[in-house]
């Protein structure tokens, strides 16, 4: 990543930070999706592990739809949630002053939309662990680079479900075209946020290794004060993706800055097509 592509990241994270500090309560809803996922995780494992697990040789018909449901219930969690804060982000950068509650009712009459992309989302996840797994080296280069691509192409399907109250196809294609028309900078910006975050829970890693060397009774306390560290890293990264997701959405099809917080120069950076060497955009 050149050095102007990851300033240009920071000066995003800044405006998102900028939108965040806005409005904190955007916090909460990674931590209640955070909560959430938890319970519904436990919710299916608990009674599998307190039955005596599940078979190493495969499941059976039972076992498969009982699984199969858990992915769809943690999908739908998860970009339930997702849906909430960028509705609440959106609702900042247009001027309004969105609160958890109207944030979560906004999600919730989308819950139609939600649902089959979940579905979806939860599917493709599926089939791509599994080609993973029983694939040869070439085979998991192969999904790998798949997952990728699908996670670049459907990165503003979740603004274009709630915004335009359109289905899981028309969102899709949505999505991929908006990505396909200016796809050069979002990549960076989006690779960028990873590795802030990256940098950020960096700090833990070294807490925990310095305390096992200092002596064993200190790292107990560290790996738990490590713990809460990274969650909290977490829970702010998720906040800033939804806030940059809602920016890059707005941007792309009003064509014009969305609220106060971020700059022309950062966004247009951010959303600038790709050209090749040698091209201009006459293709000469």
């Amino acid at each position: 990543m050149r050095v102007g592509r990851i300033a240009n990241t920071v000066q995003l994270a800044k405006a998102s930070w900028q939108v965040l500090e806005a409005d904190k309560e955007l916090l909460l809803l990674p931590i209640m999706s955070f909560i959430a996922t938890s319970i519904v995780a436990a919710t299916f494992l608990v009674p599998i592990f307190v039955a005596g697990g599940v078979a190493t040789q495969g499941l059976n018909a039972v076992g498969f739809i009982i699984f199969a449901v858990m992915y769809v219930s943690l999908a739908f969690v998860t970009i339930f949630f997702n849906a909430a804060l960028v509705m609440a982000a959106d609702e900042r950068l247009r001027g309004g002053d969105p609160t958890l509650r109207s944030a979560l009712r906004g999600a919730w009459r989308h819950v139609g939309r939600i649902l089959p992309w979940a579905i979806v989302s939860a599917t493709v996840s599926v089939i791509l662990r599994v080609i993973e797994e029983r694939s040869s080296m070439l085979g998991r280069i192969v999904a790998s680079i798949f997952g990728v691509a699908w996670s670049m192409a459907t990165f503003l399907v979740i603004p274009v479900l709630v915004m335009e109250d359109v289905g899981v196809v028309d969102a899709v294609r949505r999505s991929g075209s908006l990505f396909k028309q200016t796809w050069g900078e979002n990549v960076a910006a989006q690779v960028g946020f990873g590795l802030l975050g990256f940098l950020a829970a960096l700090p833990a890693v070294v807490l925990v290794a310095l305390s096992v060397g200092a002596g064993a009774g200190l790292v107990g306390v560290a790996i738990v004060v490590g713990v809460m560290w990274v969650v909290t890293v977490a829970v702010v990264l998720a906040s800033l993706n939804g806030i940059f997701q809602a920016a890059l959405y707005r941007y792309a099809v009003d064509g014009r800055i969305p609220g106060e917080y971020f700059s022309h120069e950062a966004l247009s950076t951010a959303f600038a097509p790709r050209r090749r060497p040698g091209f201009t955009e006459s293709g000469i």
